[in-house]
């Protein structure tokens, strides 16, 4: 049976420089291929998994296959408003992306029995 309460996965490894923000995407997807609700939550660097280069990212070709399938299934990436990028590099793919305060991922996070946080 589902819960109803969602899981929160909050990244803010650099995909740069550490392949644990693409483990948390993946794992997150697991999550979502399941009955699990899922909000992800990219703060600092973490926003960097929504560049269109992925050659610069660590397992940047994972990143690009699970990205697609995110955006198949309709996940919207919530950002941390001062980590949104103004490149033109950036989510060239149009994933939906919802920019929220810090206080307000605080709240996300306090608010569910479930979290990742890489």
């Amino acid at each position: 049976m589902a819960s109803h309460e969602p899981v929160v996965v909050l990244i803010s490894a650099d995909p740069r420089v550490t392949h644990r923000a693409f483990e948390a995407m993946r794992i997150g997807t697991g999550v979502v291929a399941g009955e699990n609700e899922v909000t992800f939550v990219l703060t600092g660097a973490g926003v960097h998994l929504l560049d269109e280069d992925t050659d610069e990212l660590v397992d940047g070709d994972e990143v690009a296959k699970f990205r697609a399938t995110l955006r198949t299934l309709g996940v919207v990436f919530h950002v941390e408003e001062t980590a949104l990028l103004a490149d033109p590099g950036w989510n060239t793919d149009k994933h939906p992306v919802v920019a929220l305060s810090r206080d307000r991922i605080a709240a996300l996070v306090r608010g569910t029995g479930r979290a990742l946080i890489f």
